[in-house]
């Protein structure tokens, strides 16, 4: 499910540091509150876009994993 306060950040088949890399360029553009859901293929993929929430002070919502992607959703907490 999808929403006007939800940006979809589609990073499948990208390696990394592309999947990060378009998550902030997404939080940038993003409004504050707004959410960024994360596909991403890339094994390293996870644990980058945890880190990178951690240190870019935004808040991480969840993190959800299926048999081919993981699914990372970050609340923008202000501008970068």
């Amino acid at each position: 499910m999808s929403n006007e306060n939800e940006v979809t950040v589609d990073a499948r088949e990208k390696v990394c540091p592309v999947p990060v890399l378009e998550t902030a360029k997404a939080a940038r553009l993003a409004k504050p509150g707004q959410v960024i859901k994360v596909i991403a293929t890339d094994p390293a993929a996870k644990q980058d876009l945890v880190n990178w929430a951690r240190v870019t002070n935004n808040e991480l919502l969840s993190v959800e994993e299926n048999n081919d992607a993981v699914v990372v959703r970050i609340r923008v907490k202000g501008k970068l």
